[in-house]
């Protein structure tokens, strides 16, 4: 009963409630439903990645090893840790304009993986699911301070 209930909670973090298991591109869900929470969710995107750091790699670690895959499609949760990360950078603006470059820079980070976000994904279980995705969202994050500086957006 402990473990059926871990393993469900860990299933609904890891998937981040489910959006993991749209059946066509679940990390763009992930992403999109990152956006979607820190709209309505009155707290700092950092905040938001602060309270799910440590759950998401507990998570992603349980659901993995449920699964038996390293890094199962369906977990969603370090597409939105590196999605709020990137978003943190843009919380000085709420226009649509920041908002569609951070969701365009993270998922390009993600999906193209620059050096060395490929060898993070090496790390052990939880750790290398999320944490290429947080390098991701920081190197969204960079450039989003960048773009911000020269008044891009």
């Amino acid at each position: 009963m402990k473990n059926q209930i871990a393993s469900t909670v860990a299933t609904q973090i890891a998937t981040f409630f489910g959006c993991g298991r749209v059946p066509k591109a679940p990390g763009t869900a992930g992403a999109l439903a990152a956006l979607v929470v820190a709209y309505f969710v009155p707290v700092s995107p950092w905040l938001l990645t602060a309270i799910f750091l440590i759950p998401g790699i507990w998570a992603s670690t349980v659901h993995a090893r449920i699964t038996g895959r390293k890094d199962p499609q369906d977990v969603v949760i370090d597409e939105v840790l590196g999605q709020w990360i990137t978003l943190a950078a843009a919380v000085h603006t709420r226009t649509w304009q920041a908002w569609l470059l951070a969701f365009v820079l993270f998922r390009l980070f993600d999906i193209t993986k620059p050096f060395p976000i490929r060898r993070v994904e090496k790390l052990p279980a939880g750790y290398g699911i999320v944490f290429d995705d947080v390098l991701a969202g920081i190197y969204g994050a960079v450039v989003m301070q960048v773009a911000g500086w020269n008044n891009l957006y």
